[in-house]
């Protein structure tokens, strides 16, 4: 099973200077919406052809809007050999409601 992040425990790490990758998964329409600063931004779809793009040693945190395709992304990247992923828990939705409620929600 794949490890959640909590949104706020995201905030913390981040304002402590630690600089996991975070791989967003949304389609570029979503990501017109509200963007996260400093992702990875590839689509679901387009995972198995761009994992190069990725280092398989790096932490990745996963998100989309609700937290369902990341979590899908995710398991993926850990059959592929990736050994530090994890979930955004609630996606981009949920970073909004708990740590940036500035940000645009859909």
């Amino acid at each position: 099973m794949i490890e959640q992040v909590e949104p706020r425990a995201l905030r913390d790490r981040l304002a402590a200077g630690e600089l996991p990758t975070i791989l967003d998964v949304r389609e570029p329409e979503e990501i017109q919406i509200v963007r996260f600063p400093g992702a990875v931004e590839i689509p679901m779809s387009e995972i198995p052809g761009r994992l190069s793009e990725l280092d398989a040693d790096d932490e990745i945190i996963v998100l989309c809007h609700h937290g369902v395709r990341s979590a899908h992304v995710a398991g993926y990247l850990a059959q592929q050999g990736f050994r530090r992923v994890r979930n955004l828990a609630g996606g981009i939705d949920a970073w909004a409601l708990l740590v940036d409620p500035s940000l645009a929600r859909y």
